[in-house]
């Protein structure tokens, strides 16, 4: 098994449905109160890639990317152009968009994460697969330089700064990013017929998160 470091074409995933998926194990007292629980630290995203299609060449771009995975063997990017961004779709990025770490004086390499907040709470999502030459970085109020200050790579989303941040220091980034996926499915089934009549191959995809 490998992940291979190719986006899933963006064209055909534009229109898919999907998102995020917690799982909490609900369990009912005999008073009728519960205890909620779960299993899952981060949650786990799910599309649908046949809603895209909206041609038989885009049918053919499907079969040709599902053979060279090998099916659900290998894994691959997948633009959510729902959430994609550091920041609100609508908005340009900016390094201080999201909190990725403090400063002690000796650790460089951090995890880039992006920062959900509702109200007072907080979820950080670990982003593994940024973009390319996308992410922004700083300490503080200072703006960082890629390539002079700090370093990113692209398969992990680890970024490693020239020097420590000092103690106390806020590190802050901001990106654009894949989702890390693989086809949920060993098959794919097509119809010239169903798909003349707008009916689109159900072709799930799946979050990877290891």
């Amino acid at each position: 098994m490998a992940f291979h470091e190719i986006r899933f074409p963006a064209n055909l995933s534009f229109g898919s449905v999907g998102g995020p998926e917690r799982r909490t194990d609900v369990v009912t007292l005999a008073n009728g109160h519960e205890e909620r629980n779960t299993p899952w630290a981060h949650s786990r995203r799910r599309y649908d890639a046949g809603v895209g299609m909206r041609s038989l060449d885009d049918i053919e771009t499907l079969i040709a990317f599902f053979e060279a995975r090998r099916g659900q063997l290998h894994g691959f990017r997948w633009k959510d152009w729902s959430d994609y961004k550091g920041c609100a779709p609508s908005k340009p990025l900016h390094y201080r968009d999201n909190l990725i770490g403090i400063g002690d004086g000796e650790t460089r390499v951090f995890q880039l994460v992006k920062v959900y907040r509702s109200g007072e709470q907080t979820y950080a999502r670990p982003i593994r697969k940024p973009v390319s030459g996308s992410v922004l970085a700083g300490f503080d109020a200072a703006e960082l330089v890629f390539g002079t200050h700090y370093e990113v790579d692209d398969t992990t989303g680890l970024i490693t700064f020239a020097d420590a941040p000092d103690e106390g220091v806020e590190v802050a980034a901001s990106f654009e990013f894949d989702v890390p996926v693989r086809f949920d499915i060993d098959r794919i089934q097509t119809s010239l017929a169903s798909f003349q009549a707008g009916e689109a191959p159900n072709v799930p995809v799946v979050e990877i998160l290891s």
